[in-house]
C-alpha cells in the first residue's frame, strides 16, 4: 500500500508562515481531516495548546488522540463562542482554516492581538465574504493564502522540507492515520464520501485489482 503526502506542507504551515512555539494556542480546523490530523499532531508535539474543530461526534476521538486539547464539533455549537470560552476571551495565536466559507470570519474573530490567519483550504467553498483591509487593523491581524510551490521553489528546498516530515514520521511525532481505502474506480464515490464529511484522516486510492 503507498501513502502520498504532499510532505512540505506542514513545514511551510507550521514554521515558514507562522512559528508555532512552546506555550502558543492553536485553532485547526478540520482536525480530523488528512492535513488537519498532522498539524494537530505536530503543533502538540512543539509544546502548543491545540483547538481542533471537526464536523461530527465521530471524529471527536481521533483530534483528541492526535493532540487537541479541546475539541469542537463546529456543527453543532458555535465555535468561536467556545474559542471564547476555552482562552477566557484571549483568543489564539494562529488559526489554520481548511474549510474556508463557512469559517473563514468566524476564524478572524477568533485571533488574539496581531494573530496570524491562515487560510489554505476551500472545502465549504472558494469565496468568503470579502475582507477589507480596515478590518484587520483592530487586532493588527495578519491573513495569508499560501501557495505550497512558493515555498519549494528548487530541489533543495523540498528535499529539506520533505526531511523533516519523514523524520518527524520516523520518531513517532506524526502517525499518518490512512483510515480509507478505495480503488481507483471509486473516485467519484471518494469526492461524495468527502463533500458528505463521512471521511477522516488521509485517503488511500490503489489500482483496480489490487486487495484492499
Amino acid at each position: 500500500m503507498s501513502i502520498y503526502i504532499t510532505v512540505p506542507d506542514y513545514i511551510e504551515l507550521l514554521f515558514h508562515l507562522f512559528l508555532v512555539q512552546r506555550g502558543h494556542t492553536v485553532l485547526v480546523h478540520a482536525a480530523a481531516a488528512g492535513v488537519g490530523s498532522l498539524l494537530c499532531q505536530w503543533a502538540n508535539a512543539l509544546g502548543a495548546t491545540v483547538i481542533g474543530t471537526v464536523s461530527t461526534e465521530e471524529k471527536v476521538g481521533q483530534a483528541t488522540q492526535d493532540g487537541c486539547r479541546h475539541v469542537i464539533v463546529y456543527t453543532k455549537e458555535d465555535f468561536v463562542t467556545r474559542v471564547a470560552e476555552i482562552t477566557s476571551g484571549e483568543g489564539v495565536h494562529v488559526v489554520y482554516d481548511a474549510v474556508g466559507k463557512d469559517t473563514f470570519q468566524g476564524s478572524l474573530a477568533c485571533l488574539m492581538s496581531r494573530g496570524c490567519m491562515i487560510s489554505y483550504g476551500q472545502s465549504s467553498g472558494s469565496r468568503p465574504d470579502p475582507v477589507r483591509l480596515s478590518d484587520l487593523a483592530p487586532k493588527s491581524l495578519i491573513l495569508g493564502r499560501p501557495g505550497l510551490m512558493h515555498y519549494t521553489t528548487n530541489h533543495d528546498e523540498l528535499l529539506q522540507a520533505a526531511s523533516e516530515v519523514f523524520a518527524s514520521i520516523m520518531a513517532g511525532v506524526l502517525q499518518v492515520h490512512s483510515n480509507h481505502v478505495y480503488l481507483l474506480s471509486e473516485a467519484a464515490r471518494v469526492h461524495k464520501d468527502l463533500e458528505a464529511r463521512r471521511t477522516s484522516g488521509s485517503i488511500v486510492l490503489i489500482p483496480d485489482g489490487q486487495r484492499l
